[in-house]
């Protein structure tokens, strides 16, 4: 089992710094999310967590040791990233899609990389699609195709960039819930979103952004407390509870900015 941790994390894009002194600690059996308001860093975060992004100060950490100390492939062994964008520039089938996330494994043997791909099909649900071209795909549907890439991976630790974002509500719970079970079964997790009834509902921890700092860290219902969502988002929620499980969403625009706009 693997923990991620990254600390006191500075990154400068283009001179301009985008997150500062941001620390964040992934741990195995945890589904841990990444949260927060447009522009607030989460992408920058994430990919400088994954390394391909330098660092101008603070560390990032595999259970303990600097990932710069690993090379380039033995990290991609470790960390599997499901960018935002999700951009191809060669036209490829579903299924060759999905065998691209075995490339760092080149000493693996042909039935341990069909092992990977077919348990990564069915993770993602895409059994269906493996024929199909990308390019001709719906953005949900591309959007599973590159999880299951990432899934291929079979890799200690997934970062996922708004993961269900482009997908039906259906598809949304179902890959959901599927990435809370892949960390129950000690992967570490970690997703940036959006929808935040979905953060609260299925994330065991949550980390939130704004302007390029982490501000709060700690269980969904206390990240997502009012005083945070109307200072980071600017809004008000309504909160509830269905099942047995808390969940909040996102309601009105916060007392002060609606008397701005008025």
């Amino acid at each position: 089992m693997t923990e991620l941790s990254a600390y006191d994390v500075d990154i400068v894009l283009g001179g301009r710094p985008i997150v500062r002194n941001a620390s964040v600690v992934v741990r195995p059996g945890e589904l841990a999310g990444l949260i927060g308001p447009n522009g607030a860093g989460k992408s920058t975060l994430l990919r400088a967590l994954c390394g391909l992004l330098p660092l101008a100060r603070g560390s990032v950490q595999l259970n303990g040791r600097e990932t710069k100390e690993l090379g380039a492939q033995a990290l991609a062994r470790r960390i599997a990233y499901l960018p935002q964008r999700h951009v191809l520039h060669w036209r490829l089938s579903a299924r060759q899609v999905v065998a691209l996330g075995r490339l760092p494994h080149t000493g693996a043997s042909a039935a341990a990389h069909q092992r990977a791909i077919d348990g990564a099909v069915e993770h993602a649900d895409i059994k269906d699609l493996l024929d199909q071209e990308v390019d001709t795909l719906s953005g949900g549907e591309r959007a599973r195709v590159m999880l299951a890439r990432a899934l291929a991976v079979e890799s200690d630790v997934l970062l996922a960039d708004e993961p269900v974002a482009p997908l039906d509500p259906f598809h949304a719970l179902q890959i959901m819930e599927m990435l809370r079970n892949r960390a129950r079964d000690g992967m570490t997790v970690l997703i940036v979103l959006h929808d935040l009834a979905l953060a609260m509902r299925f994330c065991d921890r949550l980390s939130l952004m704004q302007n390029g700092i982490v501000t709060a860290c700690g269980r969904p219902t206390d990240v997502l407390s009012p005083d945070h969502l109307a200072l980071a988002y600017r809004v008000t929620g309504v909160y509830s509870e269905a099942e047995g499980e808390r969940y909040v969403v996102p309601w009105r625009q916060a007392d002060r900015l609606r008397g701005q706009n008025n």
